[in-house]
């Protein structure tokens, strides 16, 4: 092995992992070698490269969460070190890693956990999607109160009425094409 188990066992309670967008966590997104196992099925669906190991992860939590490139580079050289995954031959510098023999056996194996770990990163997805939509009705309502306050002042003449129909729809029109 390149670095020996104390340099690696370090990394697969997921030490330096981050929250998305600064959240503080009381617990660690993955504890033991919880990690270890969702990098090893996501390469096991298709051959990937680090970078789309954090993204995919992101994506499966809605950008809630995404862990650092510090846990998951040292991870893959684990797996890679325990005959788990193997470099494909790949154009550039990034490195695509796919499944072995053994790193399906690992995944049998842990069958269970790795099941009760997709479904948490997607649970916390469809949080974050929840969350998300209560923002967009709490924006909308604040909309509404600053409209009708403002439109009720008394003090609103035709062409502030316009200009407030002009920056509504602006912004109808800004978020259309997002």
């Amino acid at each position: 092995m390149r670095g020996g188990w104390g340099h690696h066992a370090r990394h697969w309670g997921g030490r330096g992992e981050r929250g998305g967008r600064g959240e503080g966590r009381s617990r660690r997104m993955f504890d033991g070698g919880e990690l270890r196992l969702v990098l090893l099925k996501l390469i096991a669906d298709e051959p990937r490269h680090g970078y789309d190991l954090i993204r995919e992860i992101e994506g499966l939590t809605g950008g809630a969460y995404a862990p650092s490139p510090g846990v998951v580079y040292p991870t893959l050289t684990m797996l890679d070190d325990m005959g788990f995954i193997a470099q494909q031959q790949s154009e550039g510098a990034k490195k695509a890693f796919a499944i072995t023999d053994a790193g399906t056996a690992e995944l049998d194996a842990n069958k269970e956990l790795v099941d009760t770990l997709i479904a948490r990163l997607t649970s916390l997805g469809e949080e974050r999607q929840k969350t998300d939509s209560t923002s967009v009705r709490r924006a909308m309502g604040n909309l509404r109160e600053v409209l009708v306050n403002r439109l009720r002042s008394g003090d609103v003449d035709d062409d502030v009425l316009h200009q407030v129909v002009g920056l509504i729809d602006e912004a109808a029109q800004k978020i259309e094409r997002l």
